[in-house]
């Protein structure tokens, strides 16, 4: 049986180290003095690798170097493991102190409203040490974040195709459905047909979103034109503020109109509009203590989530008849 060249020995961490640093520093003098090590260390190491792959990690120019289609390669997956070895080493500190460290997950507006809040709330009565950090961006950006190791998972809309890297897990299906403060009179109708909304103010969103594709489509089956009174936003605090204290309408996500008492979801069906809501994680990177203590709330959430709006759609179907 072959050994694996990577596994036989030859390949220790410190060759990891080596190359993530030199892709960093771009010159061999930068990365000697950034490790604390002599530029000919620093060259016998790179050409240890090297030997070890059999093939050129970087090019040498005249001030530099830059990684190879190779290095390219190996560099991402260098930093992953030596990610892992830093997360490992993390967790047993923090699992010898009692406690579960940190999770770091990213959202966008779908995951933001219920599903996470009400997940971390539970989460942190059971690990109150435990400390959870939120960043919001772009379903884009957050795939980026998640493959470069800069966040645990991310909740939100789950994507039709994410790279081969990730996986996702859709934990509930969230209608979209439009909104109109609770003053607003069209409240006052048990039915209201698209139709009747066209020359109404709207808030859309913004072009190349995958809702304003969505939302052009229905308009589009229905024979109307989009609404010529319209202001594009994805600000989701802009969004709400005009929603409150004007006439516009919106389309969002189901639950965030079901719990906010100043909006309320208007009778005009978008049945062709769903969006399926989950977790997006690394394959190749088990979840850290705090993410799969995450994951369970996140899970038991979704579920009640999904109860809930079988049976809101039970009632307005009742209701409509």
């Amino acid at each position: 049986m072959v050994a694996d060249p990577l596994l036989d020995g030859r390949l220790k961490i410190r060759h990891l180290v080596l190359v993530a640093t030199i892709a960093d520093e771009g010159t061999l003098v930068r990365t000697a003095a950034s490790l604390h090590v002599t530029q000919p260390v620093v060259t016998r190491g790179l050409r240890e690798v090297e030997k070890v792959l059999g093939v050129p990690l970087f090019e040498r120019l005249p001030r530099g170097v830059t990684p190879t289609e190779y290095g390219r390669s190996f560099i991402e997956r260098a930093r992953s493991v030596l990610a892992e070895l830093r997360t490992a080493g993390e967790e047993v500190r923090l699992l010898q102190s009692g406690q579960l460290g940190a999770v770091t997950v990213g959202t966008h507006l779908a995951g933001s409203n219920l599903l996470l809040p009400r997940a971390v709330a539970a989460l942190k009565t059971q690990h109150p040490r435990l400390t959870v950090v939120i960043r919001e961006s772009t379903p884009d950006m957050l795939q980026q974040m998640l493959l470069a190791g800069d966040i645990d998972l991310t909740v939100g809309r789950l994507s039709p195709s994410v790279p081969v890297r990730l996986e996702q897990e859709r934990l509930h299906q969230e209608p979209i459905r439009l909104v109109a403060r609770s003053g607003h009179h069209l409240h006052e109708r048990a039915r209201v047909s698209l139709a009747d909304l066209v020359h109404c103010p709207w808030i859309f969103p913004v072009a190349q979103t995958a809702l304003r594709a969505e939302l052009e489509a229905v308009f589009f089956h229905e024979g109307l034109p989009l609404p010529a009174d319209r202001v594009e936003c994805t600000s989701m605090l802009t969004l709400r503020h005009l929603l409150v204290n004007s006439d516009v309408i919106a389309a969002l996500p189901m639950f965030i109109a079901v719990d906010d008492d100043d909006l309320r979801i208007l009778g005009t069906p978008l049945n062709a509009i769903r969006r399926s809501v989950g977790v997006t994680l690394r394959k190749d990177r088990a979840p850290s203590a705090g993410a799969a203590a995450l994951l369970v709330q996140l899970r038991a959430e979704g579920a009640r989530l999904a109860d809930f709006e079988r049976d809101f759609a039970r009632t307005e179907h009742d209701a409509a008849r």
